[in-house]
């Protein structure tokens, strides 16, 4: 195993768990948004509001893009199981 088949695994998980976490971060970044505007606008400073929305956010997040996301991972897991040996090289 050479030091780019490392880089390149390397490379290859951080993107895998990137574009993986990538729905969930942006639907609770964009409810917590909402949710901050709207306590700006009426000054509710409750810190607690903020929490529910944002797990709702993540639960739909998961069932919109859960597929999609297993999808991915089982291509990734298959393929590095597939190229196992070609790094015992």
């Amino acid at each position: 195993m050479t030091e780019g088949m490392v880089f390149d695994l390397a490379r290859n998980a951080m993107m895998i768990a990137l574009e993986v976490s990538l729905p969930f971060l942006l639907f609770s970044l964009v409810t917590g948004l909402v949710i901050s505007i709207f306590q700006a606008v009426t000054q509710i400073n409750e810190m607690t509001l903020t929490f529910v929305p944002k797990i709702l956010a993540v639960f739909v997040a998961g069932a919109i893009f859960g597929p999609w996301m297993l999808n991915n991972l089982i291509t990734y897991i298959a393929n590095l199981f597939i190229s196992l040996p070609t790094f015992a090289r």
